[in-house]
């Protein structure tokens, strides 16, 4: 156990002090904070005004169409049409809209944006009916005042008969996080173990390890290592992720806001909204079965991309065995969104009890409730195929770390899984 510890430490502080740790540690929140915000503001910015002509005869339609946020409309007459269509480029014009009885056309020297369209063709078919519910006598003011808008709370009933609020919005939210962080993890940090693996046997430094450990301790002090860099990696991305949202609320406040306090009575209500838009998610849970999910998950892969390592010379001959390993993971991807459509289904349970999905796929589910058996279950079976799957892999490593100069196949790791020592 000493040794062990002793290579968990080397693997630890070699990684930490890495420039690379130290970087990506600092501008990964940045990172994902501009993923979330940079494409919309960016999309939101790029909206510019533009100015429809209108070409009709008459007032039916040109005068009931409003203008929008970003569409801006202007009645036009058949000569200065007739011009435009010749000197389009110089006008500024985005489009002309012709408009002959019900029939419509756009005109423009340019692909028409098809939200431009969508918005346009929503004005007239509006009009349009409106227009035909006058001529069969209804009133539109009593259909204006008939409108309205339901909104369904929805409960959770718990076994013991209690209820709690249940906000589909909020679960889907988290449980895809959830999943596409486990998912994101395991690959970047298997690797990592896979490429340790394959530079320290091209390096030749393993022959000296090996005289003093056993393989199996160098490949379990490996992975335990990378486990404890990516859980100060994680905390540290926590902690930041805090502090620019800290920095970044205190830099956009209302400088008029910032001598006003909220009174308890308002503290209340955003408290009461927080917890009823987060009502019937157990965070608790969540995060503890985040913490484990993520940790066995990732052991259960390590182990198995640490074989991988010492089976190949070169990280380009790695393809062949992490294609079959990785095909799990990327169909728990694939499957995200179904799973939430259906998080308990057939498709969503099986998969969040088979244990090379499940770290994604239970992490998509919980959010929604999972009944304490399926949980457990998940976890009993995933413990077991961690230490199934390391023993198979130490079997490989012990072998595969030695070898050089030879590729091998799927024929030479059964050989190496079947030889006894």
């Amino acid at each position: 156990m000493r040794k062990i510890w002793l290579i968990i430490k080397r693997e630890y502080l070699v990684r930490v002090r890495k420039k690379s740790f130290i970087v990506m540690t600092i501008v990964g929140p940045l990172l994902m904070a501009a993923l979330l915000i940079v494409p919309s503001y960016l999309a939101y910015e790029s909206q510019e005004i533009r100015i429809i002509a209108i070409e009709e005869d008459g007032f039916e339609f040109s005068n009931q169409i409003e203008d929008t946020e970003f569409l801006n409309f202007s009645k036009i007459t058949s000569e200065e049409s007739s011009f435009l269509k010749t000197n389009f480029e110089e006008s500024a014009y985005y489009a002309i809209l012709y408009i002959e009885k019900e029939n419509f056309t756009l005109f423009s020297n340019h692909q028409i944006s098809l939200s431009v369209s969508s918005d346009i063709e929503n004005q007239l078919e509006k009009i349009i009916e409106h227009q035909k519910l006058k001529a069969a006598g209804i009133d539109l003011t009593i259909l204006e005042e008939a409108e309205s808008t339901v909104k369904i709370v929805t409960k959770i009933i718990s076994e013991k008969g209690n209820t709690s609020n249940s906000q589909a919005e909020a679960s889907m939210g988290i449980g895809f996080i959830c999943g596409i962080l486990i998912y994101m993890f395991i690959f970047m940090y298997g690797t990592m173990v896979m490429r340790g693996v394959i530079e320290e046997k091209t390096s030749r430094i393993v022959e000296v390890i090996i005289s003093s450990v056993k393989p199996f301790q160098l490949m379990m002090g490996k992975i335990l290592g990378v486990a404890l860099v990516g859980l100060t990696q994680f905390a540290l991305w926590i902690l930041l992720t805090f502090v620019l949202a800290g920095i970044v609320e205190f830099a956009f406040m209302d400088i008029n806001s910032i001598t006003t306090e909220l009174n308890p009575e308002q503290q209340s209500i955003i408290l009461s909204e927080i917890s009823n838009f987060m009502g019937g998610i157990n965070l608790l849970q969540i995060f503890i079965s985040f913490i484990f999910y993520f940790l066995a998950g990732y052991l259960m892969y390590s182990a198995l991309f640490a074989a991988v390592g010492s089976a190949v010379d070169a990280e380009a001959d790695t393809q062949q065995f992490v294609l079959p390993i990785t095909i799990p993971l990327l169909l728990s991807f694939i499957l995200i969104q179904p799973i939430m459509e259906n998080p308990d289904g057939p498709l969503a349970f099986w998969m969040s009890i088979i244990p090379f999905t499940s770290p994604v796929i239970m992490m998509v589910r919980l959010p929604f409730g999972v009944a304490n058996w399926e949980l457990f279950l998940s976890v009993g079976i995933l413990i077991l195929s961690f230490i199934l799957t390391a023993w198979l892999a130490g079997k490989i490593y012990r072998t595969g770390i030695l070898m050089y100069g030879k590729k091998a196949s799927y024929k030479e790791l059964w050989k190496w899984l079947t030889y006894k020592q």
